[in-house]
């Protein structure tokens, strides 16, 4: 099916924008907020920084599996599109409805009102305790800088393809260049201790939250958190459509983005333990355990330099999940499961306009619900569960489609992609076992899916027969 009005997407974004929309897409909040959230589950040093490390070797895996899907089909929708040629149509729309519904919105949702939050480091008005009127339940001032920052960064995209990778590419690289500069000077200044790598209570220490939950529910609800820091590694594949040599520059980027922020999210980690106990990061105020760090380091100087490496990191963040993630939306239109307007292209500026505009109805409305830990678990349950449905896809399709184009075939397969899909599962059923309510949530928001499928399905059919 063709987007009305005949325009198309126009191939604009290269390996390095590719690249920078991996890296700027997965590094927002998270690695700022994250490792204090989890400090709270397990309090082992080697474990904490562990389960980073293992964060980013599984998402590795997945980024090897996921390359040879999309140099395959090198089409706007990365994943929706998977799934639907691996499993059939229902399966792609699932995903894409959940993306919209929570995966997507609610990352765009919490890295939002993170930024907000660090907002008020320069201006106290603005922050969670600041009210500025009540109708059923109070509307803050953070609240209202999520929803400008959600609205300034739809428009920009709309505005065009390579406006909306100016801005990701000149944020990603400052964020970058502000995290290096962190571990460099923490480690040149010496204000840590090496003794904080040390774990008197033992390798496997559970913390407050994690003891009553028992060791594997503790480590998997404290893993969610930074599989939540680490979604976005597919992103690339959502907007193949707009790549010049999609089958070259899509395995590329996949690859060279996973690793780069697989070293950056170690060594913050390290520079956060070096600087600070683990039994006391839990404690940190508002889990700001980038700004502690950085305070300990170099004083008020250095809550105000994170404050800003932290606004810079969550506003690339939510480009590139905004310019990313529309393209689900899009791709759901295009083939009829989802609103017609959802396909249109814009006359001018050649983006798909009304998809980026539903998305970011979707994430203003996700603003103001739910608190930053929640959405966490709640996007990083439903995200994992697609992530090892569509690696499970890699197998079906080797199987079901031999003579699919492969210009790149994953390294490893099967063992590699097995791997994935064994850990990934284990991940999945303790972070449900030790927050059943929101992981719960998002089986509820993909199930609610199924009466809208049909809905659109039933005129799909007929078009198809």
């Amino acid at each position: 099916m063709k987007p009305p009005g005949g325009a198309v997407l126009v191939r604009g974004l290269g390996l390095f924008d590719a690249t920078t929309l991996i890296v700027g897409s997965v590094i927002g909040s998270g690695i700022f907020v994250a490792p204090s959230i989890m400090a709270g589950y397990v309090q082992s040093p080697a474990m904490l920084l562990g389960l980073w490390i293992v964060g980013g070797i599984l998402s590795l895996f997945g980024a090897i599996a996921y390359a040879e899907l999309a140099a395959a089909m090198p089409r706007a929708g990365g994943q929706y599109v998977f799934l639907g040629r691996a499993f059939g149509p229902l399966w792609g729309f699932l995903y894409g409805w959940t993306f919209l519904f929570a995966i997507n919105t609610g990352f765009i949702a919490a890295v939002s009102v993170a930024f907000a939050k660090y907002v008020g480091v320069f201006l106290p008005a603005v922050g969670e305790g600041t009210i500025l009127f009540s109708v059923g339940r109070p509307f803050t001032t953070a609240q209202a800088v999520a929803l400008v920052v959600v609205l300034a960064l739809t428009w920009v995209n709309i505005a065009g393809l390579r406006l909306g990778a100016l801005v990701q590419n000149a944020f990603t690289v400052a964020k970058v260049a502000a995290i290096a500069a962190l571990f460099l000077l923490a480690f040149a200044l010496g204000r840590g201790s090496g003794a904080n790598f040390a774990s008197p209570g033992g390798a496997l220490a559970l913390g407050p939250e994690g003891i009553g939950l028992g060791l594997f529910a503790a480590i998997a609800v404290a893993m969610s958190k930074a599989l939540f820091a680490y979604d976005a590694w597919n992103s690339a594949t959502f907007a193949a459509e707009e790549m010049k040599d999609p089958e070259r520059n899509l395995v590329r980027s996949l690859l060279l983005g996973t690793l780069s922020v697989t070293v950056i999210y170690c060594s913050a980690v390290a520079v956060y333990i070096y600087m600070v106990p683990v039994p006391e990061m839990a404690g940190v105020r508002d889990n700001r355990i980038g700004a502690e760090a950085a305070q300990r380091m170099l004083g008020s100087l250095g809550e105000r330099f994170i404050a800003v490496a932290i606004l810079v990191s969550a506003f690339g963040c939510v480009n590139g999940l905004v310019l990313s993630g529309a393209r689900v939306v899009y791709a759901m239109a295009r083939d009829g499961l989802f609103f017609p307007s959802g396909a249109e292209i814009h006359p001018v500026y050649r983006t798909p306009a009304r998809a980026l505009a539903i998305q970011g109805a979707v994430a203003a409305v996700l603003t103001l619900t739910g608190t930053y830990s929640d959405l966490l678990t709640l996007t990083a349950f439903s995200s994992l569960l697609f992530n090892t449905l569509t690696v499970v896809g890699l197998f079906v399709l080797r199987r079901s489609a031999p003579d699919l184009p492969r210009p790149y075939r994953a390294w490893g397969y099967p063992v590699l992609p097995f791997l994935y899909v064994a850990v990934s599962s284990f991940f999945l059923f303790f972070i449900l076992k030790g927050d059943p309510r929101n992981s719960g949530m998002g089986l509820l928001l993909t199930a609610l899916g199924l009466p809208a499928y049909l809905y659109w399905r039933r005129d799909v059919v007929p078009a198809r027969s």
